[in-house]
């Protein structure tokens, strides 16, 4: 039974009388994150919350201790929460404290200052430690290394061995796996000359296979690190309580003066076992991260057991976290953790590295594709089994990587040319992946960052890759995603990404401004995509990540003179419909200002039944959504509506929301259901920068929400209207700017039209108008679309009608697909969280 359910037992109005007291063991990564998911799940309002902490510290990320071993980060940047967060958030953090015994019975912890608490629910997060194999000379006495040797495991390890390094020439690192090559890289940077010892043949054993370990090893002998495989370190030799070298078992002897000691971990097991709680290679868990022994006691991180597997991933210990949280507030009292996929990619000093699932055949009839360059520290495996990919490992070259783990992960069918998994044949293109990433696609494994948090900060404004890294924490892990952040925030700034060459490019594949590239495109008179490529590309080919800018700039200026190319589009606009989580699509048919009738309505009902829509959905623009459509049944679903697109999908304008207005509200001043219908069917459909929503509104009680669109147009007393420009409500919250104020609904017209010519014309590729309007001024707004300052007003009225006159309902392709493949299936396009990383 959950906290929540016995509150709600012992209270009769279902309401929480007094809080009870979660205690957690551990201020690590899996504790603190434990605690934050529980949080989120509103548990403030059902828990006091102490946080016992061995460090003295806040919760710190421990991946990034090799970054500031090779001075790459500071230790002030690696904080995930600081100790204010914890007073923010009332939390009781007792830092620098050890808990010592547990009494299950009594519900009673104590600690090593003498104190001890009571709890209602405990959470043991107390982690791992570094592993010290017996040596001769190991100790100086039972619990102080001699001078000169450390483990590799805390923020205090990681300056501890930082002031030692100052002035000492040879350092030796014991151990080849991830983290021992970190620290010895980290050395090197330090400035010491550092040999890597490893007791297996393969560096990176757990996860390499003899083949990529040995190319691994040559790409870091490459970078100067000297490397011995097959060897056992016996003894340490020290002079004088400091360290002078090792020995091996055969006798031989390496002179060093600091020694890192990174043979693996054990979890911290002590004060579980003393408890009383079944113990085996760590504290064992059911599915919902229990103790088997006790339901008050959850566990999580690298000292729990579940399923006979102990995970030191990052990943994992989230999904755990997140089973936790659901399950302790009462949340989802179903939550169950099945366990992770064993999946890795990042950088081992200095060199890429991906793997997962097998390294090897273990089957007669199991695929094995096998791709090796050791003159350029490329490697490259897959094994296939049944059609479905369960192992792959990559060295040098992970391009591939997003793909694979898709594939890996869910299951996916694979083309019938295995190399295609290695190389850009037949599978998505790496330079479109960041453009066709599900939303939810989960990037930063280490610390749960999706697709969309990451373009949503984009929009809301920050627009260089540090800055998003910064506000989302995404590569602030092992940093293994950061090309993949770079180019998922590349992609939603359109190529404007500050403190970068191109950052003033309106397309990264084009090096122009907007008005340099409008400007010569004019000259040149280009009117496809592909002929911009040729003329303007330093190059000559063309860019993936500019396509679809390109495309939307030369519909914006050519109108019906501009040639569509199919693949310039994003595969929403190719189709005409918004695609799903799941590979099915949206279809959103236009409702003029919300106003839709019983015909309309049959019609969305006998498609919904015939096609098997699995939901449908009224949404916030004041249309009907059918979601779940596949993308074969487009046609045929566009032909039985047969209505309007609403270009729910497109960068484009998109809607008009309206309130009922005058006709039928006794507030109302002005008939907005009558002028919204009159802008949607004058600017429909016509192309961005960004999507455009608009609302009208018949009086300032603001029904329709229109000061928080990028156009909004409200009623006031005299017959008059109010225009607003560069409001937004979603990711970002902004009210819009007042315009102009005017008396005739068709004066309204002409300044919407002209504002938003102004800003297709002038903003950024995918910069929408809440943050155009600030950067610019709406000062200088004014001047240019009301008070025709410059002289363009005309000039832009002229250029908004073109684009008017050449729209056409895309919808009416359907009867004659562009191509054989327009609405033909192909592999799911999109991407769940992606697999533990590290």
């Amino acid at each position: 039974m959950t906290i929540l359910e016995e509150q709600i037992i012992a209270t009769p109005n279902g309401k929480p009388a007094v809080k009870d007291r979660l205690v957690v063991v551990g201020n690590g990564m899996a504790g603190v994150r434990a605690v934050e998911e529980v949080l989120s799940r509103g548990g403030a309002t059902m828990f006091d919350i102490t946080v016992f902490g061995d460090e003295p510290y806040g919760n710190y990320n421990r991946i990034l201790l090799s970054n500031v071993l090779a001075g790459s980060d500071d230790t002030a940047e690696i904080y995930l929460n600081p100790v204010d967060w914890y007073a923010d958030n009332q939390i009781d953090l007792r830092a620098g404290v050890r808990v010592v015994k547990v009494d299950r019975f009594a519900r009673m912890v104590y600690a090593d200052d003498g104190t001890s608490l009571r709890y209602d629910r405990l959470i043991l997060a107390t982690g791992s430690r570094s592993f010290f194999p017996p040596m001769e000379g190991m100790w100086a006495d039972d619990k102080t290394l001699t001078a000169g040797v450390f483990g590799f495991r805390s923020l205090d390890d990681c300056t501890a061995m930082i002031d030692y390094a100052i002035g000492k020439t040879k350092g030796v690192v014991i151990g080849g796996g991830l983290l021992g090559l970190e620290a010895a890289r980290g050395l090197q940077n330090r400035g010491l000359t550092v040999d890597v010892v490893h007791a297996s043949t393969t560096l990176m054993n757990a996860q390499l296979d003899d083949a990529a370990g040995a190319i691994l090893r040559r790409s870091v002998e490459n970078i100067g690190i000297t490397v011995h495989t097959g060897v056992t370190t016996t003894k340490i030799v020290s002079t004088d309580g400091k360290l002078t070298g090792i020995v091996f078992s055969d006798g031989t002897e390496i002179a060093c003066d600091m020694l890192v000691i990174s043979a693996g971990i054990r979890p911290n097991v002590g004060l579980a076992r003393r408890a009383g709680l079944t113990v085996e290679r760590a504290i064992v868990v059911d599915d919902h991260m229990r103790s088997i022994d006790d339901d008050r006691i959850y566990v999580v991180g690298e000292c729990a057991q579940h399923r006979g597997q102990v995970y030191g991933l990052v990943a994992p210990l989230w999904e755990q976290a997140s089973v936790l949280a659901d399950h302790l507030t009462g949340t989802n009292i179903g939550a169950a953790y099945h366990g992770s996929r064993m999946a890795t990619k990042l950088k081992v000093a200095g060199v890429d590295v991906a793997s997962m699932g097998l390294k090897a055949p273990e089957r007669p009839d199991d695929e094995f594709v096998q791709f090796s360059e050791p003159k350029h520290g490329i490697y490259k495996t897959i094994v296939v089994r049944d059609g479905k990919l369960v192992g792959a490992t990559l060295v040098g070259d992970v391009r591939k990587v997003a793909f694979l783990m898709q594939a890996f992960d869910r299951g996916l069918p694979l083309p019938e040319e295995r190399i295609s998994l290695m190389f850009d044949i037949g599978t998505p293109a790496v330079e479109v992946g960041a453009a066709e990433l599900a939303d939810d696609a989960q990037v930063c494994n280490c610390n749960g960052v999706s697709k969309s948090a990451l373009v949503s900060c984009v929009t809301a404004g920050e627009k260089s890759v540090a800055g998003v890294m910064a506000a989302t924490r995404a590569g602030k892990g092992c940093g293994s995603c950061k090309t993949l952040v770079t180019q998922i925030v590349e992609w939603a700034a359109g190529g404007a990404v500050v403190d970068d060459p191109s950052a003033n490019w309106y397309v990264p594949g084009i090096p122009y401004a907007k008005p340099e590239l409008m400007r010569l495109i004019r000259e040149l008179e280009l009117h496809s995509v592909s002929s911009v490529f040729a003329a303007l590309a330093p190059d000559g080919k063309p860019d993936a990540n500019s396509k679809m800018g390109l495309s939307s700039l030369l519909q914006m200026m050519w109108a019906d003179e501009f040639v569509d190319e199919r693949d310039a589009r994003f595969v929403n606009d190719r189709v005409h419909a918004n695609i799903q989580r799941d590979g099915t699509f949206s279809v959103v048919p236009q409702m003029k200002g919300g106003v839709t009738s019983s015909a309309q309505l049959r019609k969305i009902a006998d498609v919904a039944d015939k096609y098997q829509v699995p939901l449908i959905k009224l949404t916030g623009g004041q249309r009907i959504d059918l979601l779940g459509v596949r993308k074969e049944d487009l046609p045929n679903v566009w032909g039985d509506l047969d209505m309007p697109s609403g270009f729910a999908y497109g960068k484009s304008f998109r809607t008009v929301k309206t309130c009922v207005g005058s006709d039928f509200c006794r507030f109302g001043v002005g008939d907005s259901t009558a002028l919204g219908i009159a802008i949607e069917e004058r600017f429909q459909g016509i192309a961005g920068p960004g999507k455009m929503k608009l609302a009208v509104t018949g009086c300032p009680r603001n029904c329709a929400e229109a000061l928080c669109k990028d156009v909004g147009v409200v009623a006031v007393d005299g017959g008059r209207w109010e225009i607003y420009v560069g409001g937004a409500a979603g990711a970002h919250i902004r009210k819009g700017d007042l315009l102009a104020n005017v008396d005739d609904p068709g004066e309204v017209i002409t300044l919407v039209g002209r504002f938003l010519q102004y800003y297709r014309e002038n903003a950024n590729w995918l910069e929408r108008t809440y943050a155009w309007v600030p950067r610019v001024g709406i000062d200088e707004i004014r001047a240019v679309v009301v008070d025709d300052r410059d002289g363009v007003a005309q000039r832009l009225d002229a250029d908004m009608q073109k684009a008017v006159d050449a729209y056409v309902d895309p919808w009416k392709e359907r009867e004659t697909p562009a191509t054989p493949g327009q609405f033909r299936t192909a592999l799911p396009l999109t991407v769940l969280p992606q697999v533990p990383v590290r």
